[in-house]
């Protein structure tokens, strides 16, 4: 059996480079608008676009990807990236950054679609919990160097926006020159918002607020960091603490979740959450005793997400699964989105330390909500090894259900497999010539009441056989 880093080494190597960047620029940013000293607001809001620009770019990348197809739609959105990225060092000003943010998610997450339906398209069955685990693992070191890399550069010139540009343009290269066979266009993951709350309340209240908590501290921390007077590198050890901690939590808390009720280790989750935040907001800043309460904040803070999605696939089944994944993006991304504005807006009201004192508050709120929806729901059936790394932030599509070795391969075939009208609706009008071109070329079928097919002629087919016997005649 073939090793799967050594099989998608092209499709790794792309995904490693493509969140370096993202995960750089994004802290770039936060830096950089604080030592601006821009309002807590706008960084919050740059932080919100970007989310905003993930959840819209599902379904811009779906409809791009069918129009293009997979390396022509990643380059397309490599490029838009890169000269987003560099669009910060001409512009000075604030709303064009929004903007930039917005196109920056929209382009990634076609990105992360093309990675995630070529991996799925082609991982054995017996490999996709490999293929996806190792997937998850190089997203985390993807963000890990990237909050690395900006150690590089403590001045915040442009050199970080170069290196970002140079990260965008490299990830186009392995996945140009891949051997490997493109994968067949795949079509949105339905998405039944209602259906899937009635089903798992606990699980997407806890992706909810998780979301507003993890997208408040990615686009925030950089600057809390840096308000308390800490140099670029400084900054850099602190948000690489959390993101290692993250990664370091992800077997240990699947092995509890596996053991105790898992909406029982979200809430003694939360509560610890809640109190830990609360002391880095009261406590006064002390190097190492900083680092110490962030990496704890990193174990805590970055399980909300995976321990919520087990939760929720626990409750439905083997074919809904690829549809909760739609909903667990949707409501990941619009928590995402309003978590970093509110904590913004009360840091620049009432001071730096309203960063984690938002999130304390936030724990309470979904400790409270998940006691009354328990009390209100029937008992919990856990569902061992359900449990899979995430990174707690969204650095996958709505295709990632496709990868999840949770997920029936023929339920995701049967869901995501495009039909003849998804195909007409999505491919435009010189796919609907080649398609027409095509079927004069074939029989077609018409079933009425009778269990045998009826043959219709074409009118392509009626010239052929007319031609026929004129020359048989003559």
């Amino acid at each position: 059996m073939a090793n799967p880093l050594r099989t998608f080494a092209s499709l790794y190597s792309t995904t490693l480079l493509t969140v370096l960047a993202g995960g750089l620029l994004t802290t770039y940013l936060g830096l950089r608008l604080s030592v601006m000293h821009v309002p807590q607001l706008w960084i919050g809001g740059m932080m919100s676009a970007y989310y905003v620009g993930l959840v819209a770019g599902s379904k811009i990348g779906h409809r791009l990807i069918a129009q293009v197809g997979h390396i022509r739609a990643f380059v397309a959105s490599a490029g838009i990236v890169a000269a987003s990225a560099l669009g910060h060092a001409l512009v000075d000003e604030l709303a064009v950054w929004l903007l930039l943010r917005l196109i920056v998610g929209m382009g990634m997450m076609c990105q992360y679609m093309v990675l995630e339906s070529w991996l799925n398209e082609q991982a054995e069955s017996s490999q996709r919990g490999t293929v996806f685990a190792s997937y998850m693992i190089v997203s985390y070191f993807g963000l890990i160097l990237g909050q690395g890399a900006i150690s590089l550069y403590p001045e915040l010139g442009l050199e970080p926006l170069l290196l970002i540009a140079i990260c965008f343009a490299l990830c186009i290269v392995p996945i140009s020159l891949t051997r490997r066979i493109h994968p067949a266009p795949l079509v949105p993951a339905p998405l039944k918002i209602a259906h899937y709350w009635r089903k798992a309340p606990q699980a997407l209240t806890t992706i909810a607020i998780g979301s507003m908590i993890v997208g408040s501290f990615y686009g925030l921390a950089p600057a809390y960091a840096s308000n308390l007077g800490l140099p670029p590198e400084k900054v850099a050890t602190y948000m690489t603490a959390t993101i290692l901690a993250g990664l370091l939590a992800q077997w240990p808390m699947g092995k509890l979740s596996d053991i105790m009720s898992r909406s029982r280790l979200i809430r003694i989750n939360c509560v610890l959450l809640g109190i830990l935040a609360l002391g880095i907001a009261l406590t006064p800043y002390h190097p190492t005793l900083s680092l110490v309460m962030t990496f704890l904040f990193g174990i805590l803070g970055f399980t909300f997400y995976p321990l919520a999605t087990a939760l929720a696939n626990s409750r439905v089944e083997q074919s809904e699964r690829v549809g909760l994944s739609a909903t667990i993006l949707l409501t990941f991304g619009l928590g995402a989105s309003i978590g970093p504005l509110i904590a913004s807006t009360l840091m620049q009201w009432l001071g730096n330390s309203m960063l984690y004192g938002f999130m304390s508050a936030c724990t309470l709120i979904l400790f409270l909500r998940l006691r009354y929806v328990h009390s209100q729901q029937k008992a919990e059936t856990n569902v061992t090894q359900d449990y899979i790394m995430a990174t707690g932030d969204l650095v996958s599509s709505p295709l990632a259900a496709a990868l999840d070795p949770r997920v029936d391969v023929e339920s995701v075939q049967e869901q995501m497999t495009p039909t003849p009208s998804d195909d007409e609706d999505d491919l435009g009008a010189d796919a609907l010539e080649d398609n027409d071109t095509d079927n004069e070329q074939q029989l077609t079928f018409e079933f009425d009441a009778n269990p045998e097919p009826t043959f219709v002629e074409t009118e392509s087919e009626s010239q052929e056989e007319s031609d026929l016997d004129a020359v048989k005649t003559a």
